[in-house]
Formats: C-alpha cells, sequence, structure tokens
C-alpha cells in the first residue's frame, strides 16, 4: 500500500510493503503492481504505478495486476481491480460496501493470519495490523497460487 509520507505519526500513513516473503510463496509475477511504494517495492511485477510518478487509478491497468491499495480509500481501486478481472488484491476484511462486491466476484478468497505483519521502508517489521486481511484472485493462475498458499497460512 502507498500514498503517503513515513515521516508521519505511527498509525497515520497509508504506506506499508506487502512483505517480500508472501510473493516468494505465491510464485507468481504479475504485469502491474497498481499502487506500489516510491521504489516499486516486493512486488513482482514488470511495470510499477507509484504516486511519485503516477496514478495508478488514472493509468490503463493491462493483465495480471497485484494490488495493495491505500486502506483509506480502496474504493475505487476495488471497482477499478474487479473490472481488470486478473490478479491478487490484498485487501482488508471490513463492512464497506466495496467488500460485497468482491466477495460476490472474486474466484478465490483466502484470509491471512491474524498476526500478518506489512513491512516499512527498508524490510523493518511493523506491528500486525489491527484488522483481518485476505488475498482475492481472479484467473485461475492466481486462484492455484492461492490454493497453494493455503497450505502455509494456516
Amino acid at each position: 500500500m502507498t500514498n503517503t509520507n513515513h515521516n508521519l505519526p505511527k498509525g497515520t500513513s497509508d504506506e506499508h510493503y506487502t512483505p517480500k516473503s508472501l510473493f516468494e510463496l505465491l510464485n507468481v509475477t504479475f504485469d502491474l503492481d497498481v499502487a506500489a511504494p516510491h521504489g516499486g517495492g516486493n512486488a513482482p511485477a514488470s511495470k510499477h504505478f507509484c504516486k511519485c510518478c503516477s496514478d495508478g487509478l488514472q493509468e490503463e491497468w493491462r493483465g495480471s495486476v497485484w494490488m495493495n491499495p491505500p486502506y483509506s480509500n480502496p474504493t475505487p481501486w476495488v471497482e477499478k481491480f474487479i473490472e481488470n478481472g486478473y490478479g491478487i488484491a490484498l485487501l482488508p476484511i471490513t463492512r464497506g460496501r466495496w467488500w460485497d462486491k468482491m466477495w460476490e466476484s472474486a474466484d478465490a478468497i483466502v484470509p491471512l493470519s491474524y498476526n500478518y505483519k506489512f513491512e516499512r521502508p527498508h524490510g523493518m517489521a511493523s506491528k500486525p495490523i489491527v484488522f483481518r486481511t485476505a488475498l482475492y484472485a481472479y484467473g485461475s493462475k492466481y486462484v492455484n497460487a492461492l490454493s497453494e498458499l493455503n497450505l502455509y497460512i494456516r
């Protein structure tokens, strides 16, 4: 997730990196990381959109997508992800209106452990996030990746 300043007080930043270890377990690549942190982050993607260089919501999404959007306003990101329909998103499990759309349309949903941690810049671990997150997949390639991952996170 990206789009804010690390100098802000703890808990006020949207910028949390998906751990490299998750991508190693998934063992897939993506055409595009649509909400990458500055410098590209850990996602194994051919192209990265980050706030410093481009607005992922305004850019055209083609091919497979990795998405870990700003959790402060996930709705427009989720809508565009659903429209693209191919890839994996890391999002909270929530009561937000967008979640019902994901529940109904995703090909697979795998919740992550309650103590899942994002990374901060330079690989520093942060505290476990305070809400449950899940991976949401579209497309058989990514459903298969989640089914393999499920073996590791139980």
